[in-house]
């Protein structure tokens, strides 16, 4: 292990060895022990008691955060030329079709999101090597493949977020930013976790929630008390 910042020493000057959190509690000692310059992340991760390998075990979904993700999202719609106009306006940052399908086939990808129609799904087909990989590929369970493309502009402008457990049964998502409050930042975690419970696979057994950490960009990790979420 490399030597640690005088930062790093700050942050686990102020943990007490052990001790297990309350979402609450979490969120104000993460204000306290993050000290990067710029605004950090505020990050979840949640160990889930499933098997990710068996698909009626695949946990994913969408969540609405009550206070947003604190960032800038960048949306690209992929639509017919009836819809250009109404997901511009519901905030769209980059909307057309042909002439964006052949800039990411030529490499371009500076966005966080894109949304399109299911119609347009047979042109996107082809750039899922470029698109899956990025995890950008639009798809009907996370909205982002929607008749309605400015709902769904309008919904991921205002804090929703998709997720997906990973390959070891762990789900991990940036849910805010330090700058939030720490009643604001213990909101989004709450909601992320309980739309988690809420997507429990029947087939899942045992210990469904198995530790959740929260954290900071470049801070320590600190435990959460599992037992009084479920």
């Amino acid at each position: 292990m490399g030597k640690l910042t005088k930062n790093q020493k700050l942050a686990l000057e102020k943990i007490e060895a052990g001790k297990i959190y309350t979402l609450k509690e979490a969120s104000e000692k993460i204000k306290e022990i993050t000290f990067t310059k710029f605004d950090a992340s505020f990050d979840i991760d949640v160990r889930l008691g499933v098997d990710p390998r068996k698909a009626n075990q695949m946990v994913r979904g969408v969540v609405s955060l009550p206070h947003g993700t604190g960032k800038q999202v960048r949306v690209l719609v992929l639509c017919t030329a009836d819809a250009e106009a109404a997901a511009k306006e519901a905030g769209a940052d980059y909307v057309g079709l042909d002439e964006y399908i052949e800039k990411i086939k030529g490499g371009w990808t500076d966005v966080d999101v894109i949304i399109t129609q299911p119609a347009i799904m047979g042109k996107i087909g082809a750039l899922g090597r470029i698109l899956g990989p990025r995890g950008l590929m639009p798809n009907p369970k996370s909205g982002t493949v929607t008749p309605d493309v400015a709902k769904a502009v309008k919904e991921v402008k205002q804090g929703k977020i998709d997720f997906k457990v990973d390959k070891n049964g762990i789900v991990h998502a940036s849910i805010g930013k330090v700058s939030f409050t720490a009643d604001q930042m213990a909101d989004n975690a709450r909601e992320f976790i309980n739309t988690l419970i809420k997507l429990k696979p029947a087939t899942a057994k045992g210990t469904y929630l198995k530790s959740i950490y929260l954290s900071s960009t470049m801070s320590p990790g600190l435990k959460i008390d599992t037992k009084s979420l479920e």
